[in-house]
């Protein structure tokens, strides 16, 4: 602190050092030592002072290369004052006698004045130094933000860009998904056809291996098409849902376990439920949801009639809704697999299905800004849980 403001602590203990040697050089010549000591006060004050604005400097805003300025300014003071004594000395008619007293109060004015003249400027020019820095900094965020903005337009204009391409590549899909559905559709519907006339006309004539054939062939025809079905509505599942609205998980449970009344009974399953929520979706997208994940747990319930339990629970900002079984379950490893378009763990003379139905039920989650996961060890049941917006947090769709 000291050496920062020297040049003040310099000055100080210079006027503290003369007020004490003019005092010590009255007493020795005679003079009186109360009249001394008043004119050590007098001076040494001022010294003190400037002590202490020494060390306060090094607290203050004002910039060290500055307290030269100051001392300066001080000096300066004292060089007024010494000038005025001079001048007042020469002047004919006055008294030209001065008691170290009238120099010291003259001397400590002047000092004293031009400290305060000296840290007005100096606090003058710290605040405009740092008023220039902080437009210099200001200028440099403006830069840098303006070309963050610029950066930040390229990057709109790039997904805007994006997006186009994205619109034009699913319009395309659509168109050739609907084209491709019913392009194959229709040849499968007349290898189907012939095959079963082919049956009925020279069903007497063929012998047990043809048949056979035959109805491979009707069946591989059969389920080509409902591969194809599903196969375009996954394709659809963005571009072909409902508006989001107020969904009722429960009537849409009721509904796909309606849908499933057949192979519910027929399965002898047990199916229970808590009170669902409501939450915004595309109704018969969800509807789909329950039944596809429902479907599977009947389809992979094991020896054992089903036991189907769908819950619902609150995570967060979120609705959990779990569809739980008690059956064979999947391997951890193989459980990304099954969320694959076609790829399927078991064969078709296993277990029926398309491979599709867990890779739809996932783009529907995703749709509805959720996710579809699958909880799961071999022997004990699988828990697939997705999560959906409620109602009042839903964005608009």
């Amino acid at each position: 602190m000291v050496r920062r403001s020297r040049y003040v602590h310099g000055l100080g203990l210079g006027i503290i050092a003369v007020a004490a040697a003019q005092s010590l050089l009255k007493v020795a010549g005679g003079g009186s030592s109360v009249e001394a000591l008043i004119d050590f006060v007098l001076l040494g004050l001022t010294g003190a002072l400037f002590l202490y604005v020494g060390s306060w400097l090094s607290e203050s805003e004002i910039e060290p290369d500055l307290y030269r300025r100051i001392a300066t300014w001080s000096l300066a003071g004292v060089g007024v004052m010494l000038a005025f004594l001079v001048l007042r000395a020469l002047h004919p008619g006055i008294p030209t006698e001065f008691t170290f007293g009238t120099r010291a109060v003259a001397l400590a004015i002047g000092s004293a004045a031009g400290l305060g003249i000296g840290i007005h400027e100096s606090r003058a020019i710290s605040r405009e130094r740092e008023i220039e820095r902080r437009n210099d900094a200001l200028e440099r965020v403006q830069d840098r933000l303006e070309e963050r903005n610029d950066e930040l337009r390229e990057t709109q204009q790039e997904l805007e860009a994006t997006v186009r391409e994205l619109e034009a590549s699913n319009e395309r899909l659509e168109q050739f998904a609907s084209a491709a559905s019913h392009d194959l559709q229709e040849p499968l519907r007349m290898i189907s056809s012939y095959l079963r006339l082919l049956e009925e006309r020279y069903g007497d004539e063929l012998d047990e291996d043809a048949e056979e054939f035959i109805e491979f062939a009707v069946d591989g025809a059969d389920r080509m098409q409902v591969m194809v079905d599903d196969l375009l509505e996954y394709s659809r599942v963005e571009t072909r849902g409902d508006p989001f609205e107020p969904v009722d998980l429960d009537a849409v449970l009721d509904d796909a376990l309606t849908d499933l009344g057949v192979r519910v009974e027929e399965t002898d399953a047990e199916i229970t439920a808590e009170e669902l929520p409501r939450v915004a979706g595309d109704r018969s997208q969800l509807r789909q949801l329950f039944q596809n994940l429902v479907s599977n747990a009947l389809e992979y319930s094991g020896d054992e009639p089903p036991r189907v339990h769908v819950s619902a629970e609150r995570v967060g900002d979120r609705w959990e809704i779990a569809v739980c079984d008690e059956g064979i379950g999947i391997d951890p490893e193989d459980q990304e697999r099954i969320f694959e378009v076609f790829d399927r763990l078991h064969t078709q003379a296993d277990h029926e299905g398309t491979g599709i139905g867990l890779a739809l039920c996932q783009r529907i989650a995703e749709r509805h800004d959720g996710t579809l996961e699958v909880d799961s060890e071999p022997g004990e049941g699988a828990t697939f849980s997705v999560l959906l917006q409620p109602v009042e947090e839903a964005p608009a769709r």
